[in-house]
């Protein structure tokens, strides 16, 4: 049996999603909440653990993250009262036959917020980068437009890396704004590793006049990771959502 969770997390206190010894992590508090009430094995004998749609890195939060594991579903508010505040399941249920939260995922959407005015806000200071300048709001549209499509990313993910392809491909990019809070919505097949925050680094330095849309159009051609800009904080990105194949 096939179980599959809905999630949102505020990162901000999280070494990322990923268990890693000696360090609080997303999976890790929720494999122990599970196995608390499902034992240590899952239905096929093997020791319980989460398969995830988006391994988001320390200090990245989550609105809509989707994972599975091999056991019976539990009741979400059962699992809740095991875990911390800044977790929270959103559902709990018992999936198609062979479902698998990363595999199966056909895109995964983000979304990164910028709150661009003079003084910071106490109330969005965990979940947006705080710009103390004017931002070209048509600036940063124009570069979200030029994301749309096939390119090499290779500038915008560290040098030192474990991936093998730098292509992905953006099916929409888009920069959206509430008034002194915007928001770029990007979603793609998938992504690499610090890829939408070094993209938003990038974006911002043509938005306050320091780069141009040239420059940025040509670090789509694969251009090496020293030309692009720098890496904005995690803490205003998040993993919106993941979409799967519709069923029946």
């Amino acid at each position: 049996m096939v179980t599959r969770l809905k999630l949102e997390y505020d990162g901000s206190r999280f070494a990322g999603w990923a268990r890693q010894p000696g360090l609080r992590t997303v999976q890790g508090v929720l494999e122990t909440a599970l196995r608390s009430v499902l034992g240590e094995r899952d239905d096929e004998g093997e020791p319980l653990q989460l398969t995830v749609a988006g391994r988001t890195d320390k200090g990245v939060h989550a609105w809509g993250q989707v994972a599975t594991y091999r056991d019976e579903p539990v009741a979400p508010e059962r699992l809740q009262a095991l875990l911390p505040a800044d977790v929270s399941v959103l559902c709990c249920e018992q999936a198609e036959d062979g479902f698998d939260a990363r595999s199966d995922a056909l895109s995964r959407t983000y979304c990164y917020q910028v709150l661009a005015r003079r003084r910071p806000s106490v109330f969005m200071a965990a979940t947006a980068l705080w710009v103390p300048r004017p931002l070209e709001l048509a600036a940063l549209q124009e570069c979200a437009a030029l994301l749309r499509g096939r390119h090499d990313f290779t500038a915008f993910t560290p040098t030192d890396t474990d991936h093998v392809r730098f292509e992905r491909d953006v099916i929409d990019a888009r920069w959206k704004a509430d008034g002194e809070l915007l928001q770029l919505w990007i979603e793609a097949d998938t992504f690499m590793r610090h890829m939408n925050r070094v993209l938003v680094g990038t974006m911002l330095q043509v938005a306050s006049g320091r780069r141009s849309i040239e420059s940025f159009a040509a670090l789509l051609q694969g251009r090496p990771r020293a030309e692009a800009g720098p890496t904005a904080s995690p803490h205003g990105l998040a993993l919106a959502s993941v979409s799967y194949p519709q069923r029946g």
